[in-house]
């Protein structure tokens, strides 16, 4: 691996303009693991001129050719696949099978499934007298988070250089050194000079660089909500297009007749990945009045499997850490049952949080409106299916969700109504193809498959 004190602009490994430099962290036994540069608004204008420059010659190469370099990317990615696990896991603190499987695993199929749709999609098409063209964008600027740093890096270069579009990555700073590795394989998949670059940084230096950078045309931002209104407002000023993908408290419905023992188990099981450090997580299971305390008793049971250290990793950083404890005293402190966990660490090294449920979650509670971003599901009592509406839709978010009933057809009835961009029925799988995005405050714009393509294009009209 190149050295980390080396950002990657315009083709090259290069040291920073400036002298600051930013530590990296094991979360899991708190050990110094590297540091990397703490990038400038000089460094983001240098990756956004060399992005500029390589521009043009990249949104003229044909589609087929790009195609050709994101396929060599995915086998690129799929070659270093065990090295970037075991980064994954040691700058996120994910188990290592866990980043085997998604952390590492997921994106190269993300990147295959850009290469073939750049090979595929329709760039142009006729609409009576006129012929309209998909054009790439221009510019992207790629401001990506910690929680999966490589499938998100991946969820916004690919589908920006399918579409022709030239990229400048500024990744979180808890996790830079997978960004590191991912520009490695783009020298290695053959992008030519410029069409992608890495800047690491701070969010308030360079992040916010390059989201007001003029030569950025479109700013696509995974984060929390407050950053990404903070983006838009920053964008809509120099009325430049956002893709904001942004915070969730997503609802898992259990519906009277539904398998209540795996949809209990199987929510648990969505919750306790990635630490809870899922933006769409199930954190609030909603279950009906007559089987609810069943569902109390289910839950308190699964969550004993997620032991932290060895299934359930730590949280990424100690501000993590405290603020996740600070949501779990809240809502003890508001009157919720705590049925298993608590806010004290569940070891001496490292920034775990012990897994926790909630029962006697009320709508209005804190815990069940704000995003915690840790292992805690708080369980809502409902009375009727129009009840478990209105509480599945009664937070600021719409990001995913989960319905369980006795038949696909009833299940697939209550997803219809529900205000947000994703819904699992009956412990549907994620499909890396489908639209990721959504509704109210959780984002603006979709991600993955075609939907995802689709950001990163602008149309033009030709009239006969």
């Amino acid at each position: 691996m190149k050295a980390h004190d080396q950002m990657y602009i315009g083709g090259a490994w290069r040291p920073a303009l400036g002298q600051d430099t930013i530590a990296v962290v094991n979360p899991a036994d708190e050990q110094l693991i590297g540091h990397v540069p703490a990038g400038t608004a000089e460094d983001i204008d240098a990756a956004v001129q060399a992005a500029r420059a390589a521009f043009p010659g990249w949104a003229a190469t044909p589609p087929a050719e790009r195609a050709a370099r994101l396929s060599a990317l995915s086998d690129a990615l799929a070659a270093r696949k065990d090295e970037l696990a075991e980064t994954i896991t040691a700058e996120l603190g994910a188990p290592l099978p866990l980043s085997q499987t998604v952390h590492a695993g997921l994106p190269v199929l993300v990147a295959a499934s850009y290469a073939e749709l750049a090979a595929s999609y329709a760039f142009e098409e006729q609409i009576g007298t006129s012929t309209v063209l998909l054009e790439p964008v221009g510019v992207v600027g790629a401001i990506t988070p910690w929680n999966y740093p490589l499938h998100q890096i991946v969820a916004k270069v690919a589908p920006a250089l399918a579409a022709g579009c030239t990229v400048v990555l500024k990744p979180a700073e808890d996790t830079p050194l997978t960004a590191q590795l991912f520009a490695e394989a783009t020298e290695a998949a053959g992008l030519p000079p410029g069409v992608f670059n890495l800047v690491t940084g701070l969010g308030p230096v360079a992040g916010q660089a390059l989201a007001a950078h003029e030569g950025v045309d479109l700013v696509s931002f995974t984060g929390s909500t407050a950053v990404g209104r903070q983006i838009g407002a920053t964008a809509g000023g120099a009325i430049k297009r956002v893709a904001l993908e942004l915070g969730g408290k997503s609802a898992n419905v259990i519906l009277p007749g539904a398998d209540l023992a795996k949809a209990v188990n199987v929510g648990i099981a969505n919750v306790m990945s990635n630490s809870g450090q899922t933006c769409s997580a199930w954190t609030r299971m909603l279950v009906d009045a007559e089987r609810y305390e069943e569902a109390v008793t289910l839950a308190a049971e699964a969550v004993l499997k997620y032991a932290p250290g060895e299934r359930v990793g730590p949280l990424v950083n100690a501000k993590q850490q405290v603020r996740v404890q600070g949501y779990i005293r809240k809502g003890m402190e508001e009157g919720a049952r705590l049925v298993a966990g608590g806010p004290d660490a569940p070891l001496e090294t490292g920034y775990y949080v012990s897994p926790t449920v909630f029962a006697d979650v009320t709508p209005d509670m804190t815990i069940a409106q704000e995003e915690i971003f840790g292992p805690v599901v708080s369980i809502l009592r409902y009375e009727d299916v129009d009840d478990a509406l209105r509480i599945a839709n009664g937070t600021v978010y719409g990001l995913a969700g989960a319905v369980w009933a006795a038949d696909d057809e009833e299940a697939v009835a209550f997803a219809r109504r529900m205000e947000t961009g994703q819904v699992d029925i009956n412990g549907g799988r994620f499909n890396p193809l489908a639209p990721f995005g959504g509704y109210k405050q959780s984002g603006v714009g979709r991600e993955l498959g075609p939907h995802g393509l689709a950001e990163y294009l602008q149309t033009k009209s030709l009239q006969f």
